[in-house]
């Protein structure tokens, strides 16, 4: 516990200056994390980073991460981001042939929802932080304090177990009680910064996300359980790695930037 604290408190004051920044400190920063979470993705399946699909795989999530701005200035929207996908399927394809089924069909379903899995979700990190500091402030708020919540909650109440088949320590009261902080450290936050949203908008937002992180943890649990893998890396001492980390994010800050459209 002492050293999952120590490496928290370190990656906050080293991740939270940078997020206050922004531009093009973040985004780089943001192209380094998401390379790592695609690194230990293709890992838990066994494919190199350096082999033909993971550099396919690399190079596409380079590409889903750009920025609307940069994309419109090196394509000059000749070409969009699904077209490079497509193009990137097709070569994915065209190596299993190659391979005579060595890199088989479904290792090209592996690759290529990976990629979109972090490619998206890293994207829409930028996304959030292009929006304004207090949209990516609110969603980090609601994971930690999901996330706090829902290990205190669980330990003091948790008795009926939420997903025993994924992720065995984690309980329904748990999940509420992540839920309730959530809502707290919410409203607390908002007497501070306060959101341009009423406040039964905020709410529902709050709820809908603290649970959407939870569903991202425990997407992330399957993937390691399914592959027989205890953490997806070892970068973050105590806390495993980056998608580890960043698996509620993943799920997030998406399902933020839709619920903003309405």
């Amino acid at each position: 516990m002492k050293q999952r604290v120590l490496t928290g408190v370190l990656a906050a004051a080293f991740f939270i200056p940078i997020v206050i920044i922004g531009n093009g400190v973040f985004t780089v920063l943001v192209y380094v994390l998401a390379s790592i979470a695609m690194f230990e993705l293709l890992r838990m399946k066994n494919i190199q980073i350096f082999s033909v699909p993971g550099v396919i795989s690399v190079l596409l999530l380079w590409v889903l991460l750009l920025p609307a701005e940069y994309t419109i200035i090196i394509t000059g929207n000749v070409v969009s981001k699904v077209e490079v996908a497509l193009l990137s399927v097709l070569l994915f394809l065209t190596y299993t042939v190659v391979t005579k089924n060595r890199f088989s069909f479904d290792d090209v379903a592996f690759v290529t929802l990976a990629t979109l899995y972090i490619g998206i979700g890293f994207y829409y990190l930028i996304v959030t932080r292009e929006a304004g500091l207090h949209y990516i402030l609110f969603a980090l708020i609601i994971i930690w304090a999901t996330d706090s919540g829902a290990y205190f909650f669980g330990r003091a109440f948790g008795k009926q177990k939420l997903w025993p088949e994924i992720s065995p320590n984690k309980t329904i009261e748990g999940s509420i009680g992540g839920v309730i902080s959530a809502i707290v450290a919410v409203f607390v936050y908002q007497l501070f910064i306060p959101m341009d949203e009423n406040i039964i908008k905020l709410l529902i937002m709050t709820i809908l996300l603290s649970i959407f992180g939870q569903v991202g943890d425990l997407v992330e649990s399957a993937l390691k359980r399914h592959y027989a893998v205890k953490d997806s890396g070892q970068i973050l001492p105590g806390h495993g790695g980056i998608l580890d980390r960043f698996d509620s994010l993943l799920f997030v800050l998406p399902i933020l930037h839709f619920l903003q459209l309405f």
